[in-house]
């Protein structure tokens, strides 16, 4: 790893400063592509899944980097279900053999992520904290939990991936302020509001297809 971060060097060569702390070209083409994203998601738009690709692994080499191991990994695994995500947009379909479209979970389903999220957090923190040199096993260990779901959720339509995200983006803010990761944090400031848009528009979706 430390071979492949070295002969990517010039991508993490400094593009400027932000509150004292150097930016990185490849946090800087991550932000833009990461953006670009979610706009693509709000509109239920595919090529929302090859920006994500793209993004995930340039954030996986800037967190491994940084020693976010548990936010690293998931960005491998986000470079994954893109390629999932972009299927399952383009060709996948619901229970019923339908085309997929912006829909609701059930109330048992919207317990069963709960429950599934609460128990895998704390296993991958205690993971983090005993097989790796994180400073912050467990505040990593929470959003890479939650953003497992919301992106399953994103990538079947489900409405409620998008107040996962909300809470994901809210306690990423924290943890990459305390990281230095200071685009990285404008970044997820900004998907906060974007997450609540992106809400709105999918309930849109919702109304329109119900009085279709």
């Amino acid at each position: 790893m430390d071979a492949l971060l070295l002969s990517l060097q010039p991508l993490f060569a400094s593009a400027f400063e932000l509150l004292g702390s150097p930016i990185t070209w490849a946090e800087l083409i991550a932000f833009v592509l990461a953006v670009w994203m979610v706009i693509c998601n709000m509109r239920v738009h595919a090529l929302a899944w090859p920006l994500a690709f793209i993004s995930s692994l340039l954030y996986f080499l800037l967190f491994w980097s940084g020693k976010l191991y548990g936010e690293a990994s998931l960005q491998l695994v986000f470079a994954a279900l893109s390629i999932w995500g972009w299927w399952q947009w383009l060709r996948g379909t619901a229970d019923d053999g339908s085309a997929l479209r912006v829909r609701l979970l059930s109330p048992r389903g919207r317990l069963t992520a709960i429950a599934l999220t609460l128990l895998a957090w704390p296993a991958l923190g205690l993971f983090l904290a005993r097989q790796t040199d994180s400073t912050v096993p467990y505040w990593d260990a929470f959003p890479t939990v939650a953003s497992l779901l919301g992106q399953w959720l994103l990538g079947r339509k489900y409405q409620e991936n998008w107040s996962v995200w909300i809470i994901v983006n809210t306690v990423s803010v924290a943890l990459f302020a305390y990281k230095g990761y200071w685009l990285t944090v404008v970044l997820y400031a900004v998907f906060i509001p974007m997450s609540m848009a992106g809400w709105r528009a999918w309930q849109r979706q919702l109304i329109k297809t119900a009085h279709a």
